[in-house]
């Protein structure tokens, strides 16, 4: 069954231990991202603050913040489970012949049901707020960094219609909180919501938007997914939690939003209007630099009775964010290899928050095809902004960081496999000399054939002998040795 809400989710975490009640009074003014900050380094539980100083309502943070919490979110044991669901999706082609029609039979039906369905009646329309009782100041929003320019909304669903044609878009934006009925809209040029705005913009008219707060997990999940503009958020959340995802029309725009969320912030955006929004403090450990943006007009707050405020912290990993480009990086790598079959494995290392790094595996078989599959990637959706990939051979853990940089170390001649290219780089990347444009890397870090190894012979890979390490197996347990593994940190006192 689908979790009907947040509040389900909260009760499943708690019933797990996967979830601290924190009842001590704190400041939403930073205090709450240092006790969160420290959870999430610690690889700590989500937590739910009781207390607010100044608020009414409760907030919730690090929900998502571990791989046990991901596949809690998902409802599966494992987010290569969501990959294979993918990979059916994928595969609803027309088939041939009538063996292949009745095994389409069993995945057409598990997709019947996964249709958005409006209600007129929702949780999160109890408490409605128009006009200039407007205030929102009632919200427990978190500033989280001291150099941040005030607080900002975190876990936003920023749900836009495009003016042409009517199609939904669902995604997540931070939102600076200006006063008690304005916003900022950070929306990057690359995103949908961005482009509906440039629609609306370039015909001289206002965009009427909403913004849902606290959705169940599986919703907020798929407002952040990379999927293609032509497929409704609501409905890949519907295919995630296998249910559909009940929406109800705002009060004053004409926009539908989740039934079941906490929040929901009603409004517009002018045409040719900004505001200097930021600086931020990022993902990247630095804050992201103050610039001009689209202002969010707030006409209706609505809420439940008993509405609990959801944020997350940025800044450098571990950080709940990583968890969820995991999720992501586990569920959309059958669709990657649907279009380049040569992949094998990908890794999104939380060192890279999303776009630093790609590991990726392949199956190699002619010279060049590393190449191919560099450009290829730079070239798939928000793949775009990947700074640096790094291909190894299909032999080779790319979930094992330490192990993709020791084939680094042996297998690269810098003049020979290394590709510098440019592109669209990510709005946060502060590297680049030019914002959103810059260089790129590619590494080619596999084991070099004859036609790429011109002048010298490419060793023998060391592999133990069968029949040894047999034998070893079969001994091993009378061994009695103890292997500890490497640990997380240093001991104290030691580099």
């Amino acid at each position: 069954m689908a979790y009907k809400d947040l509040q389900d989710f909260i009760k499943d975490l708690e019933k797990k231990n996967e979830l601290k009640r924190v009842g001590a009074l704190l400041d939403p003014y930073l205090e709450i991202a240092e006790v969160t900050d420290r959870a999430s380094k610690g690889y700590g539980p989500a937590l739910l603050f009781t207390n607010v100083q100044g608020k009414k309502f409760p907030v919730l943070t690090n929900a998502f913040g571990s791989y046990e919490r991901m596949h809690m979110a998902l409802e599966v044991d494992c987010l290569d489970d969501v990959a294979h669901q993918i990979t059916d999706f994928i595969e609803l082609e027309k088939p041939e012949g009538i063996v292949k029609k009745l095994k389409m039979l069993p995945k057409l039906s598990r997709m019947a049901n996964i249709f958005p369905k409006t209600v007129t009646k929702a949780p999160c329309q109890d408490v409605v707020i128009t006009g200039d009782e407007v205030d929102l100041s009632i919200l427990p929003v978190l500033t989280t960094w001291p150099e941040d320019a005030g607080p900002f909304i975190t876990l936003p669903l920023v749900i836009t219609k495009n003016p042409e044609t009517g199609m939904r878009n669902v995604g997540m934006y931070r939102m600076q909180v200006f006063d008690k009925n304005t916003t900022g809209m950070h929306w990057h040029r690359h995103k949908g919501g961005a482009y509906h705005y440039h629609l609306a913009e370039q015909k001289g008219q206002r965009l009427e938007m909403a913004v849902a707060i606290g959705p169940d997990p599986a919703v907020t999940y798929a407002a952040t997914a990379p999927i293609p503009d032509e497929v409704d958020e609501l409905l890949f959340a519907g295919f995630l939690r296998q249910a559909p995802v009940e929406t109800v029309k705002c009060k004053t725009v004409d926009i539908e939003v989740p039934a079941n969320c906490q929040f929901v912030l009603e409004g517009y955006v002018e045409p040719n209007e900004r505001r200097r929004e930021g600086p931020f403090g990022d993902h990247t450990g630095y804050y992201s630099l103050a610039d001009d943006y689209p202002v969010f007009h707030v006409t209706a707050i609505t809420h439940r009775k008993d509405a609990v405020y959801p944020a997350t912290l940025v800044g450098p990993p571990p950080m709940e964010d990583c968890y969820m480009g995991k999720a992501t990086e586990r569920i959309f790598l059958p669709i990657i290899k649907k279009q380049l079959p040569e992949v094998i494995d990908m890794n999104l290392p939380l060192e890279g928050v999303f776009h630093n790094y790609c590991f990726v595996s392949i199956d190699k078989r002619y010279p060049g095809q590393t190449r191919k599959v560099m450009y290829a990637l730079w070239g798939l959706g928000q793949m775009m902004f990947t700074k640096i990939i790094v291909i190894v051979d299909k032999n080779v853990n790319v979930q094992n960081v330490s192990e993709v940089l020791w084939r680094v170390g042996n297998n690269v001649d810098p003049r020979r496999d290394l590709v510098i290219v440019e592109g669209p780089l990510d709005a946060l990347d502060h590297a680049s000399p030019t914002a959103f444009y810059g260089g790129k890397l590619g590494i080619d870090a596999t084991r070099k054939g004859p036609d790429e190894n011109h002048f010298r012979e490419w060793p023998s890979a060391l592999r133990m002998d069968p029949e040894v390490k047999a034998r070893i197996d079969s001994v091993w347990s009378k061994l009695d040795i103890p292997l500890p593994g490497v640990p997380k940190v240093p001991p104290k006192g030691r580099p």
